[in-house]
């Protein structure tokens, strides 16, 4: 197969200046405001992005190194599969996270609930809908145990170059 390549559109500023203490989720980055510098070339598409409340910031995880297949994850002490965690380190270093839009001013997103490190290269923005994006989850598997440390788990830095 090919090489893929992606072309930063953008990047992404925040208080967080190092991985190290950052949320590991934006479910636990309430109110952490941070903003989205889009590059004035792709600035056109986002006419109608302002209707949303919430969106979705797909970005690479440009401090990460990349990790064996199975991992200690943040929450766990068990080594788990890459594909069954949600950490940074992975063979593509791509990362998802639903904030809150609160404006949009020229070519600069205001936004919250941030777990995001200060200078990361946005890669795609999407619109968070709920009638796309909810199913009904019926298993979490390992993190059925652990969900409940998300509010208190932060990035440790072990995924860190």
């Amino acid at each position: 197969m090919h090489e893929i390549k992606y072309k930063p559109i953008g990047i992404i500023h925040s208080p967080f200046i190092e991985p190290k203490g950052t949320p590991i989720q934006s479910a636990s980055a309430k109110d952490i405001d941070g903003t989205v510098e889009v590059f004035p070339e792709y600035a056109e598409g986002l006419k109608d992005v302002e209707g949303f409340s919430h969106i979705i910031l797909i970005y690479h995880f440009h401090l990460s190194k990349e990790v064996p297949l199975k991992v200690k994850p943040f929450m766990d002490n068990e080594a788990r599969g890459v594909f069954a965690i949600r950490g940074p380190g992975r063979p593509n270093s791509i990362g998802i996270s639903i904030v809150r839009l609160v404006r949009i001013e020229e070519n600069i997103l205001h936004i919250q609930d941030i777990d995001i490190i200060n200078g990361t290269p946005l890669l795609d923005i999407k619109p968070y809908v709920p009638e796309f994006d909810i199913r009904e989850v019926t298993k979490i598997g390992w993190l059925e145990k652990n969900v409940h440390k998300l509010s208190t788990s932060k990035d440790d830095g072990r995924f860190m170059e």
